[in-house]
């Protein structure tokens, strides 16, 4: 393990798991939630984010992840109850989500900050996660919404390859890997997610249209959302991701 690198331990395996590295603490961490539909890169820009700001890269879907790897002795209640629902081709419902949060709220106070990317992903979710917040004295500094029109994210998504071991993630014509079939950091296999085809990115797409408006419509009325048009390589989104931050926050700081 590179001792440099933060695992994540506390937010992956939940309490009471402390992570190899602990983050700096800054004057003024970033605190960011991630929207965007599937293919629009949420994944990637955290991670890149995660190099650039220092905050704590905090995946839901990282944690449903680790779970299905994880002995039945070392999951929380929260874990336990959400591969339930995973064993049996159900969606996690959002109080299951939502404890899942709870019990690692400690990672919402984490001093380095955090991007949070996979949640919230309902209205019911963004209302819990603000009365969390609030018992726990944390603001966010922003919400970004990603937004891709439908013909490019059918594009991405039909030739994204991910690793199985890594979680990397490449793309057949914008981003190959250096061996075909191979991820560049950790050699693991790559594979095509089971819905990323056509039928299953339509269904998709369809649903985050129903559960997501809403919900960007709450954080514009927060006076939260921030919108990032997500064309171009990943470098660029990244970079039109920083520069709209920076003036995000200098129009904050003249206004308070």
């Amino acid at each position: 393990m590179d001792i440099h690198k933060n695992d994540r331990a506390g937010w992956l395996q939940g309490p009471p798991e402390t992570c190899s590295v602990q983050p700096a603490c800054v004057p003024e961490p970033w605190r960011l939630i991630l929207l965007g539909a599937p293919g629009a890169g949420k994944g990637t820009q955290a991670a890149l984010l995660n190099q650039q700001l220092h905050a704590c890269h905090l995946s839901t879907g990282d944690v449903f992840r680790a779970a299905k790897n994880s002995p039945e002795c070392d999951l929380t209640p929260a874990m336990r109850s959400a591969l339930e629902y995973m064993r049996h081709g159900d969606l996690v419902p959002d109080s299951t989500v939502l404890d899942l949060v709870r019990e690692r709220c400690g990672c919402l106070r984490c001093q380095g900050g955090f991007i949070l990317d996979g949640f919230p992903r309902t209205l019911q979710q963004a209302q819990a996660l603000s009365e969390l917040l609030a018992v726990e004295r944390v603001s966010l500094t922003a919400v970004i919404n990603y937004d891709l029109p439908v013909s490019d994210i059918v594009a991405r998504l039909g030739g994204r390859l991910t690793c199985e071991k890594c979680k990397a993630v490449f793309h057949t014509a914008e981003c190959p890997p250096r061996v075909a079939g191979t991820c560049d950091s950790c050699q693991g296999r790559l594979v095509r997610r089971e819905d990323d085809g056509p039928e299953s990115i339509c269904i998709r797409l369809e649903a985050y249209e129903r559960s997501t408006l809403p919900l960007i419509q709450f954080y514009k009325k927060a006076g939260l959302l921030l919108t990032v048009a997500a064309s171009g390589t990943p470098q660029e989104i990244c970079a039109k991701t920083l520069t709209a931050l920076k003036a995000w926050r200098t129009r904050y700081l003249a206004s308070a």
